[in-house]
């Protein structure tokens, strides 16, 4: 019943720009703090941003004043814009929805592949 679909990765050279989707279906969207993550290879997965169910955001300190997270509560998606991205980026890019375990707990989409390659 729940979905996450992410949707926008694939390859940029550094310094140029991509923005991530996330649809989400079988949720109160509005009521879900959101959340997009990464996995590097090799390495483990990492929250890049996040932003709660009354628009509150936090960053990573290594995407701070490049990355935006937004959310449209009437489309029930949520987007990740990346500008200024550098090899350290590259990742499989995940999208969560959070909400406290007594209310149902998380979910995760299935991935989308970001590679900065020059």
């Amino acid at each position: 019943q729940v979905q996450l679909v992410e949707s926008g990765g694939g390859l940029v050279q550094p310094g140029g720009s991509l923005r991530l989707s996330c649809a989400a279906s079988g949720i109160i969207f509005s009521i879900y703090d959101m959340g997009w993550y990464r996995q590097a290879p090799g390495k483990q997965r990492e929250l890049v941003a996040i932003i709660t169910s009354g628009g509150s955001t936090n960053y990573a300190d290594s995407v701070k004043g490049r990355f935006t997270i937004s959310r449209d509560n009437a489309k029930k998606t949520v987007t990740l814009q990346m500008n200024n991205l550098k090899f350290g980026d590259t990742a499989v890019y995940y999208c969560n929805a959070y909400i406290r375990v007594e209310f149902g707990g998380n979910y995760w989409g299935q991935g989308t592949q970001v590679t900065v390659s020059s």
